[in-house]
């Protein structure tokens, strides 16, 4: 059922919401309605009687015609009534009645309500009670209730626990008999971490479904073998797959296809299916999905395509393809996938496109949007010896996306390296704080395309400029690389090789030009190279494992990059050079080593050769992991797995650089880690002050609609947070700027306000230092002759302030990403350059300094060619308390300080633009939701 505002104008459609359960299936929690009586009575009836007894404290077999009027009519304000459904059934409810303080019902003001709770016993264990209960209280605040009040027998320690582990500060009492709660709604750390962990576990378990199923069913194997769902049966067959397999075709006339058992339906199957791999032509993929759901398919991977890759008809058919997916409570891994792999000795899992073999064991996990670029990576990963742990190429991405993947690798066990090539972030916000904390365990490296979307493309672009995209995903410790060239060789380099300890890097081998190119590179990466160690082209293997065995033995190094140019006899010597540097490496393992070679490709073959059977890859160099051989590969598979002595190889001395430099700067994040810095407190921050001046304001403004703040409002609020904004007066007329000039005292500055000529110096708009009332009227006349009535250019006069170093200081609410603040340098080299650097709200003391220090123009803050360093401790502060300003309160929408004056003692701004408006709802701060459609 499909409640919409214009049959109920009262309708709150907002509070719809697809949510994954804790065992990785989903369900639709959505408000109560008049029309849901026949669904509430057939949910009691399945629920057991002593589930009623602990609802009703009584035995209660049936609801009377009054309790179901009572639980489906809801004024959604004051009773409000939320029900978790797999298709048309419900499988728990939820309500709320506010309350007063005598227990009796009520409307607001008062801010308290009872709540209880009914799951279906068949679904209790998979937290519908905790999904229900984080919708029910988002609702309720959004109502103005800040309390819930809750009564349960201290037999149904099931319920009690719900209540006890949301993480909300509450009170527990037994009172005549019952265990009475009382919850404070207002969110805090503890309930976000819980909430949270929550949504961790049960997206990692919904996709750990995908990747490990018990049985698989191909849907569409055309009899011929042709075919995507022939190709699809093929590769399931050939891995080795562990689990039972199916092919499926309505036609079907023998009981074997490709050598597999075939059914005419699922439904004819009769033994459970965990994956359905759909083929079948669009217009006959939604009989596929509602047969693969009434028999109870866990999650579907769907090749097809003819959905949002085919215009604005494809993408009304996408969406309809998930509700429809999602009314069965399965996932979806499409349309237009390219399929997944499993590598895991017990699964051996191959649903894709990729035919035999498939790549071999490893620690690298792959996530790609694009199917075209799936194919090429895993090519270039194969070609180069690296083995994957998992795949996942998720075509359209109408529900799995890389957040659930990332929520799966951060617990998987099997993936050390993170992979992703991806075309947009869908929800920055959410892809940050993920990507943060697993690239705290395990590197996460993403290739971002879609910089210029084309028109139609399937995949939209974002808002954000992509050097706020870089900068933001750098700060959440992301390595951010440009093509999937570069994907594949920091990949390489991470799975291989421990993390640098510093920028510092040797450079040996047997050309002295090679090793100058290697040199330079590293510079222009911004590390410390060493003078290149020349060994000149007659040196031999053991010259090269005794050098470099030397080298990783320095204190002076961090890494070393050994360079190679052809012998005269390259086929002989490649197994032994490789073996030499194995050797050397092993004899001091500790520190990366990369190899630039040039023409050697049997050297790249014997670095990345396997040293014998072993089906167990190796953990991660930086893991103490222990590593068990397992039985032969299957067929179909590579035949073995490379072993923890492969070293990475490149075949340009610039692309191992840059794999090295990747993989210094991501240990230098993860070594800041352990002192992220903190969110400074102020003890002359005026937060109600600013809390309630912000009401007054907005109080007659609509609820779309922007407000841009006078000036003297904007300075009024910036100076609650102890953000000075120097005092400007109008002048409009020569004899105003000579009172303004009086007011302010001498010396004063003259400038026009004009919206073309603000913040632009270069045209001659500003006159500074006029110490007298000759001077000022003489600068008056002369701005008015040169570029335009006074009242054209709006000129004001402001007291001169200390000379120092221009800057602008910004922050901005995007819809995507939340608060990002921004800070560069004032005037339009800057501006023309982007020399730009972003943090995302709230940053700490230590994102302060990085940010000020991150732009190209940094030294002129720090005595660059002879000048006083000017006070960077007091930028630093001005850049937390915007950001505390605009965390504090979300109705600032933007904020623009420009220009910032940093002298050599303290800073100022000279203007400020303020907007305002009513906050949106923070996506990140309420319940779980899957993205909608």
């Amino acid at each position: 059922m499909r409640m919409t505002i214009e049959s109920d104008p009262s309708y709150p459609a907002h509070w719809e919401a697809d949510v994954v359960l804790r065992d990785g299936g989903t369900a639709r929690i959505r408000p109560i309605t008049t029309e849901d009586a026949g669904r509430l009575v057939s949910f009691y009836e399945q629920v057991s009687d002593e589930s009623k007894y602990y609802r009703f404290f009584a035995p209660y077999p049936r609801l009377s015609d009054r309790d179901v009027h009572r639980f489906t009519h809801h004024d959604y304000v004051d009773r409000v009534g939320l029900a978790a459904t797999i298709g048309e059934d419900f499988i728990g409810t939820v309500r709320y009645d506010r309350i007063g303080p005598d227990g009796r019902p009520a409307s607001a003001p008062a801010d308290e309500a009872e709540v209880a709770f009914l799951v279906q016993d068949a679904h209790q264990g998979r937290g519908v009670a905790s999904a229900l209960l984080e919708h029910i209280g988002a609702v309720a605040r959004e109502r103005g209730i800040r309390r819930f009040a809750a009564e349960v027998l201290p037999a149904n320690t099931k319920m009690i626990k719900v209540f006890t582990d949301v993480g909300y500060q509450q009170k527990r009492s037994f009172e005549d008999g019952s265990v009475h709660l009382t919850l404070d709604l207002e969110p805090t750390a503890e309930s976000l971490a819980v909430q949270r962990a929550r949504e961790q576990r049960a997206e990692a378990r919904s996709v750990q479904r995908l990747l490990a199923p018990g049985s698989v069913a191909v849907v569409g194997v055309s009899r011929s073998g042709a075919g995507v769902g022939a190709a699809a049966l093929r590769n399931l067959r050939d891995s080795g797959f562990h689990g039972h397999l199916y092919a499926v075709n309505e036609a079907v006339t023998r009981d074997l296809l490709d050598g597999v058992r075939a059914y005419r339906t699922v439904e004819a199957i009769g033994a459970p299916v965990d994956l359905a791999v759909i083929a079948v032509p669009a217009d006959r993929v939604p009989d596929a999905v509602a047969a693969c759901g009434e028999h109870g398919v866990q999650g579907l991977v769907v090749l097809s395509a003819g959905y949002g890759d085919s215009g604005p008809a494809g993408l009304a058919r996408q969406r309809e393809l998930l509700r429809q997916v999602r009314s069965y409570g399965m996932r979806l891994i499409g349309p237009n996938a390219y399929g997944v792999i499993n590598t895991a000795p017990d699964v051996e899992l191959n649903a894709s496109l990729t035919p035999a073999p498939m790549p071999v064991r490893g620690r690298t996990g792959l996530f790609t949007q694009s199917g075209a670029i799936g194919i090429a990576l895993l090519s270039a990963l194969l070609r180069r010896g690296e083995g994957l742990s998992s795949f996942v190429s998720a075509g359209n991405r109408a529900d799995v996306s890389g957040n659930d993947i990332l929520q799966y690798w951060y617990e998987d066990e099997a993936t050390d390296v993170a992979l992703m090539y991806l075309e947009t972030l869908g929800n920055p916000r959410k892809f940050t704080r993920l990507a943060r904390r697993t690239a705290a365990v395990k590197p996460v490296v993403v290739a971002k395309g879609g910089r210029h979307t084309p028109a139609g493309h399937v995949v939209p672009g974002t808002r954000l400029s992509e050097d706020t995209v870089s900068a933001l995903l750098r700060q959440a410790g992301v390595i951010r690389v440009d093509t999937v060239t570069e994907l594949v060789d920091v990949g390489l380099l991470l799975s291989s090789q421990p993390l640098p300890a510093g920028p510092r890097i040797a450079i040996l081998g047997n050309s002295e030009s090679l090793g100058v190119l290697t040199y330079d590179a590293c510079l222009a990466q911004g590390l410390r190279p060493l003078p290149p160690l020349d060994l000149t082209t007659a040196a031999s293997p053991e010259d090269f494992r005794t050098s470099l065995a030397s080298a990783l033995a320095s204190d002076d190094c961090d890494a070393v990059i050994v360079t190679a140019i052809p012998w005269v006899s390259e086929h002989a010597l490649a197994d032994d050079l490789a073996d030499a540097l194995r050797e050397a490496v092993a004899g001091t393992p500790g520190k990366p080593v990369a190899v630039v070679h040039v023409e050697l490709a049997e050297l790249v073959q014997a670095l990345s050769a396997t040293r014998g059977p072993a089906d167990e890859p190796p953990a991660h160099p930086a893991a103490d992991a222990l590593r068990t051989p397992a039985a032969p590969a299957a067929p179909g598979r590579a035949a073995s797995t490379p072993e923890p002595d492969r070293i990475p190889s490149y075949p340009a001395a610039e692309r191992a650089v840059k794999a090295v430099a990747e993989a210094v700067r991501y240990g230098q994040w993860r070594r800041a880690l352990a002192d992220a810095g903190q969110v400074p407190e102020y003890e002359d921050i005026d937060e109600a002050g600013a809390a309630a001046q912000l009401a007054g304001l907005l109080a007659d403004v609509d609820g779309g609609a922007v407000l841009t703040l006078s000036d003297w409002d904007a300075r009024e609020l910036l100076a609650r947070y102890g953000i000075r904004v120097l005092p400007t007066l109008p002048a409009p007329s020569p004899d105003a700027a000579v009172r303004a000039a009086e007011v302010l005292g001498y010396p004063v500055a003259l400038k026009t306000t004009a919206p073309h000529l603000r913040h632009r110096a270069d045209l001659g708009g500003v006159r500074l230092d006029l110490t007298n009332e000759a001077e000022l009227r003489r600068s008056y006349e002369e701005l008015t002759d040169a570029l335009g009535k006074p009242a054209e250019l709006q000129p004001v006069v402001q007291p001169m302030v200390p000379r120092g170093v221009d800057t602008v200081v910004r922050s901005v609410i995007d819809p995507a990403a939340g608060a990002v603040l921004s800070f560069g340098l004032a005037g339009v080299a800057s501006e023309l350059l982007g020399d730009t650097a972003h943090r995302l709200v709230p940053a700490t003391d230590r994102d302060a300094a990085a940010l000020i220090r991150s732009i190209r123009g940094a030294p002129l803050l720090f005595g660059w060619r002879g000048s006083d360093p000017v006070d960077t401790p007091a930028l630093e502060a001005t850049l937390l308390r915007l950001s505390r300003l605009v965390d504090d309160h979300p109705e600032v929408i933007a904020v623009t300080l420009e220009p910032v004056v940093v002298a050599a003692e303290g800073v100022c701004a000279l203007s400020a633009t303020v907007r305002v408006a009513h906050p949106p709802a923070r996506g990140d701060l309420g319940p779980r939701t899957l993205p909608s459609y």
